[in-house]
Formats: C-alpha cells, structure tokens, sequence
C-alpha cells in the first residue's frame, strides 16, 4: 500500500482495539474501504448521474488501483446495484412511519407525500432504481419476503385493502390493483418533474392529492361513465 493509499485508509477507517486479531482487523478493513467506494460511487452517481459511473473514473476518485475495486464489485453494475438496494432501504424508511397511519385515508396520503418527497429530493437515485436499466430495479423484487420492494408494495396493499374495508374504495377492485395504480400514479407524477421540466403542470403536491382522492372517490362498482 503507498503512502496516499495509507492516508486514505487513515481518514476513513476507526482506531481498531488492540486485542483484535489479524484476520478480523483485515475483514473490517476490506468492509470499511468497500463502503467507502459505495459512498464515493453514490456522490458521483447523485452529483453526475448514473452514465458517469464507471469503474476506472471511481478508482481514480477513491484513488485505488481499478483492480482494487473489482475485488470488491464484478463490475459497473454490481455496485449499482447495491445502491439500488440502499437507496430503496431509503425510500422504504420514509414510508414506513406513514404506512403506521391508522385513518387509510390519510395514511395513503401521508405514504404519496413520503414517495414524492424521497424521488424529489434524491433525483438520482430514483433514477438509478426506477428509470436506468430494467434489469436493477427487478432484482430488487427478488426476495419476495424480505426484498425492500415487496416490501414497499406491501405496505401500499395494505392500505388499499384497510380503504375498501372503510368502504372507500370500489370493492370489485383488488387492492392490489389499487396499490399498483397508486404506485405507477405517483412514479408517473415524479417522472413527469424530473424528466420535462418543461412543462409547467400543477406541483407534484397538488397531483398526489388529486391521485388519492380519485381511488378514494372511484367509480361506484356497476356504473359506467357516460
């Protein structure tokens, strides 16, 4: 290790106990320096976007050999990945408290405002999950247990199925249904704001708002608009 690399290590890794063994001291190294390259890729990712991420430019930013790096990731999208699922772990943190709402409608109106304000505030990020490569934002629903996107989803069910239990949704509708028009409502709503800035809509406050009211205020099951 050269001296640029020792200062490195320096600034990002804790002091280590002295009664600690040569091979745990390694393990806690090699986790240390591969969270520091996952914090080094998501600020280039969030300031440049995902298409300037590769694995050379993030060698020369953590100022690590680029051979360095692939002992810890495969590649470009192996670390993409990784901050797919963490920023998911994100996204699902911010619903969590609102999904803990009793009143369903105001539970789903916290959980669009929790949605909108995480894709917003981390433009990027969002992207990176939802709007690069497909094949990211499926391995994220994986684990279908414990995978932070049915997890997600499973918050939104549930509130679906307490609304028609409140009589305030249409009940032919499954609230599963429910839950994946409310969901590809508010990632239309947030794909609209980061992609066509152009357009001079409502704010994505006022959109949330018309998207519950219209699953709460839905066609009456047997009706049809004329």
């Amino acid at each position: 290790m050269n001296t640029v690399h020792l200062l490195l290590d320096v600034h990002f890794v804790k002091p280590y106990p002295r009664d600690m063994g040569i091979t745990e001291r390694k393990e806690r190294q090699r986790a240390e320096l591969r969270e520091h390259i996952l914090r080094v890729a998501r600020d280039m990712v969030m300031k440049e976007g995902f298409g300037a991420l590769s694995m050379r430019k993030l060698a020369d930013a953590v100022e690590y050999a680029p051979a360095t790096l692939y002992l810890h990731f495969e590649n470009r999208d192996a670390i993409a990945r990784e901050l797919c699922v963490r920023g998911f772990q994100e996204l699902l943190a911010r619903l969590e408290p609102a999904a803990a709402v009793k009143e369903p409608v105001e539970r789903l109106s916290r959980l669009a405002q929790a949605y909108l304000s995480f894709g917003l505030e981390h433009p990027e990020t969002y992207r990176l999950i939802f709007m690069e490569d497909p094949k990211l934002s499926a391995d994220l629903f994986q684990d279908k247990q414990h995978g932070e996107g049915p997890r997600s989803f499973a918050l939104l069910v549930r509130a679906c199925e307490d609304l028609k239990a409140a009589g305030r949704a249409p009940e032919a509708t499954p609230a599963e249904q429910l839950a994946e028009v409310f969901w590809a409502g508010l990632h239309g709503i947030i794909s609209l704001k980061l992609t066509c800035s152009g357009f001079q809509g409502s704010p994505a406050e006022v959109l949330a708002q018309t998207l519950v009211a219209t699953l709460v205020q839905g066609p009456k099951p047997g009706k049809r608009s004329r």
